[in-house]
């Protein structure tokens, strides 16, 4: 791959490529767009780790994706400094590019996902398998579309939401740069890869459903990203491991920030775990005498020492980035980790099988799965209303007005189970609780 096309500063649905300016490039107008599109404000009232009813301090979605935007922009930065001085020395480009294109993506990488965290795209995945796959309501649908909804990802549902749902009316979305949303595809596969390659991190997931591979393949030409096994199934954009590293470097030193000040990690434990990251007490560590002072002084200190371990990880395996052949992941080649590992043992045991947040998981589970039944069966109805004359019931009736475009116009069995998807993953976690109230009667 080379550097020079996948900094493309051209625009998805737009055919002209933008100048580079000092003073506000594309890339930077790449993060405005996202951070004021309207997808990107409803991260404020979505599940990140900890269930957002126990604490005001605890860190939703928003802040989670600003702080990954944050340490990405340093990755970023670091990068490109490096990539100048190997590849780019007579070009337009500065390094401070590269940072802003992996905070536009790092904006973005969460803006797909669903109600009530991760869960919710369990809960969403559950309910086709259990629901209408079993009933035998899918049949209709090719393998790959089936496989869509039958393994729902947030990461797909992202490009879907940068690149059609988000200012809709218009062709291209929010008409990102292509460098950025080459940046943004963590898992640059379709949902039915035949082979997907062992050990390979791109291809752990599905990133690209079929409702946008001519999109995707688009952004890939324009890219010249590497295509693997003659498949819907490319290599990352070498930037993508960027964003990863920011993403992983927040789960590992964050989630355990919050975990201490909710009182579910003890301090002295996680105190441990983070001077090893260190290495060494720093020496101003003495000054602070409240826990929680010292566990923000030490997260802060930890980000820092992992933003120059990866940048200096990312260099030594560009050569291999760019030519394709690179499979793993930026993090799993520090030499702290062994201590992630025991990190996330320990959210395991003490964070995300809490029981505040597993009552808040029985609530998700039930609240989209109501809602998954009753807009499945409305739209149903619907469709046999046109084919067959057969009247909606009232409810029915009612809730179709929630999917107008689907009453005006026929859709197909595909195209309206995406307008079930894009509508629930789309919910904050209190409009659907909201929404789920309104469906059972309740005041």
């Amino acid at each position: 791959m080379d550097w020079n096309k996948l900094l493309s500063t051209k625009r998805f649905g737009q055919q002209s490529a933008e100048p580079i300016s000092s003073s506000r490039s594309p890339f930077h107008k790449d993060q405005d767009r996202v951070v004021f599109s309207s997808a990107f404000r409803r991260l404020q009232d979505k599940t990140q780790v900890h269930s957002m009813t126990e604490s005001d301090y605890v860190r939703t979605r928003l802040t989670h994706s600003m702080e990954v935007a944050s340490v990405g922009r340093s990755l970023g930065a670091n990068a490109g400094q490096m990539i100048m001085d190997r590849h780019l020395k007579s070009s337009d480009f500065s390094a401070a590019e590269f940072g802003h294109i992996v905070s536009a993506a790092c904006l973005a990488h969460d803006i797909g996902n669903p109600p009530f965290g991760h869960f919710g795209e369990d809960t969403i995945r559950h309910w086709f398998k259990t629901g209408p796959m079993e009933n035998n309501l899918l049949t209709s649908l090719s393998q790959s579309q089936q496989m869509d909804f039958l393994n729902f990802e947030g990461n797909a549902q992202g490009f879907r939401v940068l690149t059609k749902l988000q200012n809709w009316r218009n062709n291209g979305g929010l008409r990102l740069t292509y460098a950025t949303l080459g940046t943004f595809m963590k898992y640059p596969r379709t949902s039915v890869t035949t082979h997907p390659i062992d050990g390979d991190q791109a291809g752990k997931k599905y990133g690209i459903m079929q409702s946008e591979i001519d999109q995707f393949q688009e952004v890939a030409t324009e890219l010249g990203l590497v295509q693997r096994n003659h498949e819907n199934y490319w290599c990352r954009h070498p930037l993508a491991y960027l964003v990863e590293a920011a993403d992983d470097i927040c789960y590992s030193v964050v989630d355990i920030e919050d975990g201490v000040k909710l009182g579910r990690l003890a301090f002295a434990e996680t105190e441990d775990l983070m001077l090893r990251i260190l290495g060494k007490t720093p020496l101003r560590y003495s000054e602070f005498t409240e826990n929680s002072e010292k566990i923000s002084y030490l997260r802060a200190k930890c980000i820092g020492k992992l933003i120059g371990e990866v940048s200096i990880i990312f260099a030594d395996y560009e050569r291999e980035i760019l030519e394709g052949t690179y499979k793993g992941d930026l993090l799993h080649h520090s030499i702290n980790a062994p201590i992630f590992a025991e990190i996330e043992t320990l959210c395991r045991q003490h964070i995300f099988n809490h029981q505040e947040r597993i009552q808040a998981e029985l609530r998700g589970s039930e609240i989209l799965t109501t809602m998954l039944d009753v807009f499945f069966t409305a739209n149903q109805e619907w469709e046999n209303y046109r084919q067959d004359g057969i009247p909606p019931s009232p409810r029915s009736r009612v809730v179709m007005n929630l999917f107008p475009r689907a009453v005006e116009q026929h859709k197909s069995l595909y195209d309206w189970l995406l307008d079930i998807t894009d509508f629930v993953s789309g919910m904050t976690d209190s409009f659907a609780v909201r929404q789920f109230q309104d469906l059972k009667g309740f005041t």
